[in-house]
């Protein structure tokens, strides 16, 4: 049967539609697809009134496209006691987001070949809430394999520029970028730069010596020069090949220039940052608390300004989670010596459920309405993967995926209230603007607030030979 979604906020993000409206959305009950969009309260009690419906009133909460994620950790296979498929989906669901876009490395093996990507791929299969993207890693030597991932369908490729942390996802010279590069050249295919690069401008001794417990030995141990120095290179090799490439966890306004400057010359360039850097300022974490780890790290407040007036300004095309979980033992919050040891704990924060009031919680300070936060954390995601055919938008023919919530509403973060598997994040007890009440994908409820989950109906995604292709693999 098909679905209908009523309401009185409706939020279509088309250009046909570009405002609210009070109406309707169908959805095939056989493609999940949007089928018809009624205009007025009068045109969907005349479409009921000769047709059936699954129907869903949601009165006065905000409907509009389901979110995406693009980038985001799961880590399954071979790191499950960090986090898997079935939990980070459920916490990507209960915050509105319908698609995610796994990162490739942190799960063994690391999506760096086809046989490796068919692993992936077989362990999530059953277990997702929403649907999952996966993006292919560029490590040394792999770039034979990069054609036949590009053909089967991931959404790009990323890369280090500096050590990733885990043995087997290795970060690459100048050889290995160029080579990867080449190989991607003219395919459409992304290719996304942890941008950051080890430089000689500060002594790292003195802080690995002093104080590892504090946040600003951290802070100095890796300072923005490393992200600087970095985009630099990104900035030129874009404009070298005909390559996308984009610059992931901007955290560093120092960069913004560089990107200006790129784009300006016409490099294919976009840019995301994150919730926690626009969230929570250098100053304000406390001492041994490693939850506020990350690479690179959060910086001071006047450098979340600058943040936030690109990503006003359009130079920060979306925002993103980059969770990146993992154990109490490894973010040393438990007992021990090292307990609090910035320098020696895993760098990640975990923040896939709380993305949207995240932001909407401080975007209204700066002006930002509705429309861009589907914006900056739908539709830029969607078109930065190859995945804008099909999401971002309730358009005739698009994927019927919604985001049902309540932008008034208020919560305060508990453990009690998270579903990714390891709760230890910087926003405990944080009182929270915007309320999620419910995820549909093409039509079925995946979590609902008041019924908590649904079925796993998540599709795995794979854009088959281009990277807009729009197929889906079930």
């Amino acid at each position: 049967m098909d679905t209908l979604y009523i309401g009185n906020r409706i939020f279509v993000n088309s250009e046909q539609y570009p405002d609210f409206f009070a109406g309707g959305i169908l959805v095939s009950g056989v493609d999940g697809k949007v089928t018809l969009i009624l205009e007025s309260p009068k045109d969907v009690d005349q479409y009921l009134e000769y047709n059936e419906a699954e129907v869903y009133d949601f009165g006065d909460l905000v409907v509009m496209p389901g979110l995406i994620d693009s980038h985001v950790h799961i880590n399954e296979p071979g790191r499950t006691e960090w986090e898997g498929f079935h939990t980070a989906t459920k916490a990507a669901a209960a915050g509105g987001f319908t698609t995610i876009c796994d990162m490739p490395l942190n799960s063994i093996p690391p999506t760096t070949t086809m046989a490796n990507l068919r692993t992936k791929i077989n362990a999530a299969r059953g277990k997702i809430f929403v649907d999952v993207a996966f993006w292919g890693g560029v490590v040394p030597g792999n770039s034979h394999e990069l054609c036949d991932m590009i053909q089967a369908g991931v959404v790009g490729f990323k890369c280090f520029l500096c050590p990733s942390g885990v043995d087997e996802f290795q970060h690459v010279g100048d050889e290995d970028l160029h080579k990867a590069l080449q190989t991607m050249e003219g395919s459409g295919s992304v290719l996304a730069f942890h941008a950051e690069v080890e430089c000689n401008s500060h002594n790292h001794s003195h802080s690995r010596e002093d104080n590892p417990k504090q946040y600003q030995t951290f802070l100095q141990a890796r300072p923005d020069q490393m992200e600087a120095d970095a985009i630099k290179l990104v900035s030129r090799l874009s404009q070298q090949y005909d390559v996308p490439c984009h610059i992931v966890h901007l955290s560093s306004a120092r960069a913004l220039p560089t990107i200006r400057e790129a784009r300006s010359n016409g490099a294919q360039l976009t840019v995301e940052t994150c919730h926690h850097y626009l969230s929570i300022a250098a100053e304000e974490i406390p001492d041994a608390h490693t939850e506020y780890k990350c690479c690179p790290p959060i910086r001071a407040k006047s450098n979340q300004e600058l943040l936030w007036q690109a990503v006003c300004d359009g130079d920060i095309d979306m925002v993103v989670s980059d969770h990146s979980p993992s154990t109490p033992g490894m973010k040393l919050l438990t007992s021990g010596k090292d307990r609090g040891n910035f320098l020696k704990a895993w760098g990640g924060i975990s923040s896939v459920q709380f993305g949207l009031p995240l932001f909407w919680t401080n975007c209204q300070r700066y002006g930002l309405e509705i429309p861009d936060v589907v914006r900056l954390l739908c539709t830029e995601p969607a078109k930065m993967c190859g995945l804008d055919l099909v999401k971002g938008r309730l358009e005739i023919g698009y994927d019927g995926d919604v985001c049902v919530w309540d932008p008034e509403g208020t919560f305060t973060v508990t453990s009690d209230i998270i579903e990714f598997q390891n709760k230890a994040n910087p926003y405990m007890d944080r009182k929270l603007h915007g309320v999620v009440h419910a995820s549909f994908i093409r039509g079925s409820p995946v979590y609902r607030q008041e019924e908590k989950f649904g079925q796993p109906l998540g599709n795995i995604l794979m854009k088959k030979g281009s990277r807009r292709a729009g197929k889906v693999e079930k």
